[in-house]
């Protein structure tokens, strides 16, 4: 498929909505943004799902593992590697934590093998203080390959009953998505857990139902016109959820917060995609920046969390508080509502991943390259 720097800079603007989220920005900012930006990335990845892997299944799981759970185990044991000497170095302590008063401890050796296990066996047991966004890879990998099968399953059905065979290609991703809503429905208002997956599933089914809306985006792209007042519309009705309905992504999210996500999440892409619409169309500095952002998260999601680190110590310095608040997670929540920090950790959380990124394919080409 034809590169969509679109879809790269809808792709950025979430990146940045996810590290304004972890740096503690004002609620009416968090609760905004919590209501779509992670199942835009759901919806991305679906937009470039292709039925082509309907009869080359293996070559579509092997580049989903290749592409999520490659790197999150690599960079997973990196991090549980690092852990203690984090709590050496003061990075990490016992005694600040998150927002709800969790603080996190050194391994013990046993727990360091016992979260190896996990997170080759089950994609968990990752150190939560440091990549506290890695339950991402999971849930995307999970999501892509499920609605693949469940793709499989009802095209089938439908071949082997010989109906609706000329409208296949509109009722097969519909009615993935249809059930994908009533399975998230059903486990919610049970409290229903899938014991095999981390976190119980939620994420992954609701993964799953945006993987596909994205590839019915995709079919229907060529009608949809972006437009200023579609735009503030779904901006509205994303602030109105926000407000009246919050919900997002929480794993352990109710019967009410699945019912209100579906349509401010789907409205905030829309509105994601029109945005980043309007940027692509204006060459500048601007655009090369958030194409480049877009199709370089996974530094970005990687290391975010250490790079706030730069910035508590500048707030440590400037509010002369006790040092050991650098291992607050995902950053110090002294002044957080108070002050505009949030705004140079947003900027360092994501520029600083990408300045090594950038720096690093520089340094690597100039190598590759022979002398004259």
């Amino acid at each position: 498929m034809q590169r969509n720097t679109v879809i790269s800079i809808c792709k950025a603007l979430a990146i940045i909505l996810m590290v304004i989220g972890h740096a503690e920005a004002p609620d009416v900012i968090n609760l905004f943004l919590y209501e779509f930006h992670m199942p835009v990335f759901f919806i991305t990845a679906g937009y470039f799902f292709s039925l082509r892997y309907l009869d080359d299944e293996a070559t579509f799981v092997k580049k989903r593992f290749k592409g999520l759970y490659v790197p999150f185990v690599k960079w997973s044991v990196f991090f549980l590697i690092i852990h203690n000497w984090m709590f050496d170095l003061g990075i990490l302590n016992e005694q600040y934590g998150n927002w709800t008063g969790g603080v996190t401890h050194p391994y013990t050796w046993r727990q360091i093998q016992q979260n190896l296990w996990t997170i080759v066996t089950a994609m968990g047991g990752y150190d939560q203080f440091l990549c506290g966004a890695f339950w991402f890879f999971r849930g995307l990998l999970v999501a892509s390959i499920a609605y693949l099968i469940i793709y499989k399953g009802i095209d089938a059905l439908i071949v082997k009953t010989n109906r609706w065979q000329s409208r296949r290609e509109w009722i097969v991703p519909i009615a993935v998505c249809i059930t994908m809503l009533l399975l998230a429905g059903w486990k919610t208002l049970w409290g229903l857990r899938i014991i095999t997956l981390i976190q119980g599933g939620y994420r992954e089914i609701m993964g799953c139902f945006f993987f596909g809306v994205g590839f019915l985006f995709r079919k229907t792209e060529q009608h949809y016109r972006v437009t200023w007042w579609t735009t503030a519309v779904f901006a509205v009705i994303v602030y109105l959820f926000s407000k009246y309905l919050t919900a997002n992504m929480n794993w352990r999210s109710t019967f009410i917060q699945f019912i209100s996500l579906p349509v401010p999440a789907v409205c905030g892409f829309l509105m994601t995609y029109n945005i980043a619409t309007w940027i692509n169309g204006r060459e500048g500095m601007v655009k090369r920046f958030l194409i480049f952002c877009g199709d370089n998260t996974l530094p970005i999601f990687v290391f975010h969390i250490i790079s706030y680190k730069l910035v508590s110590l500048l707030k440590i310095w400037y509010y002369d508080l006790d040092f050991a608040q650098i291992g607050c997670h995902m950053v110090i929540h002294d002044h957080a509502k108070d002050d505009a920090f949030w705004i140079l950790y947003t900027i360092v959380g994501v520029g600083v991943p990408l300045a090594w990124t950038w720096c690093y394919r520089r340094i690597k080409t100039s190598r590759q390259t022979p002398s004259s």
